[in-house]
């Protein structure tokens, strides 16, 4: 009998209905209070998602709706579970987890970041990660001070 007539599911159909895991980040996983309320609403749309494709009736389909918030789901309870929320930071002195730096760079442009945990992070929002080599440079640092990024060198002109 030809394989278009038989129910099983194909190698095609099996690599669709599973994902690997998304990686997860090295280190420690440092959230702010929204970044901690953010994985808990992103854990909730994937589990909504999963219910959701779990009415399916078509058990291929089912898999393929499945697997994206079944992966999901899986990434953001382990970052839920590792999550260690940080205070806001006590003051505007120093450079720290939480703060809102502008430095200005050598060819005159001047930026702000908020530094945040790494699932947190979006560049074009005005958020970037406590591991990011940007942040890394910066954390520790006053107003006034440069830090090094590679050949380049930044100046810090406010921290809020």
């Amino acid at each position: 009998m030809s394989v278009a007539f038989t129910k099983e599911e194909s190698a095609e159909t099996a690599a669709e209905a599973f994902l690997p895991d998304r990686p997860i980040p090295p280190g420690t996983n440092l959230v702010t209070e929204q970044g901690l309320s953010a994985l808990n609403e992103q854990l909730l749309a994937a589990k909504v998602a999963y219910d959701a494709a779990q009415v399916i009736e078509d058990i291929n389909e089912r898999r393929r709706q499945s697997a994206v918030p079944l992966r999901d789901a899986r990434y953001f309870a382990e970052r839920l579970r590792t999550a260690q929320l940080m205070p806001p930071p006590i003051g505007t002195e120093t450079v720290a987890f939480g703060s809102t730096v502008t430095f200005k760079r050598a060819d005159g442009r001047v930026e702000t970041y908020r530094i945040v945990g790494e699932d947190e992070a979006d560049p074009k929002a005005g958020t970037i990660s406590h591991a990011s080599p940007i942040a890394r440079a910066l954390l520790g640092k006053t107003v006034g001070d440069e830090a090094s990024l590679g050949p380049r060198d930044i100046e810090i002109t406010d921290i809020g």
